[in-house]
């Protein structure tokens, strides 16, 4: 199993798109509180469509809560902006997951220095647009982990 992690998401109908894929690719989701949003918000709903159901979501109340988790992966990507390598680089293996920032603000120093030898980067060719929409994102590395581990 694969794991998506968000840290601290802020837009419900982003967060409805990941779980979505998540349900749809057998892929664990991991949300990080405080969350800009109910899990129980229409446009999250709508998002995730009728697939909810079949999500494998964990809630934890802080960053702290997380990394103490038993069933948290066993190693973890940060994807963000920051990084040199690009994620195509990475050779992913079961347990694995991919951390994800919010949307206004991505993740923490802290964050950082905790996975500071795993961070990863999806390249943008426009010099002046920094980031892709974070459900695009997840979307774009989940499968090319599907694509390294087969189908």
């Amino acid at each position: 199993m694969i794991h998506v992690i968000l840290f601290r998401p802020e837009i419900p109908q982003n967060t409805g798109n990941i779980g979505r894929l998540c349900a749809c690719t057998h892929t664990r989701l991991h949300l990080i509180r405080p969350l800009g949003f109910s899990l129980s918000d229409r446009y999250l709903k709508r998002s995730g469509m009728d697939y909810w159901q079949y999500l494998d979501v964990r809630e934890y109340i802080d960053f702290e809560a997380f990394l103490n988790a038993p069933d948290r992966p066993k190693r973890i990507w940060l994807l963000t902006t920051h990084a040199q390598h690009p994620y195509t680089e990475v050779s992913f293996r079961d347990e694995d997951g991919i951390l994800f920032g919010n949307e206004g603000s991505g993740c923490p120093n802290y964050v950082h220095k905790e996975f500071e030898s795993f961070r990863i980067t999806i390249p943008m060719m426009h010099p002046k647009v920094r980031s892709l929409n974070l459900a695009t994102a997840v979307g774009i590395v989940r499968y090319e982990i599907l694509r390294q581990c087969g189908y």
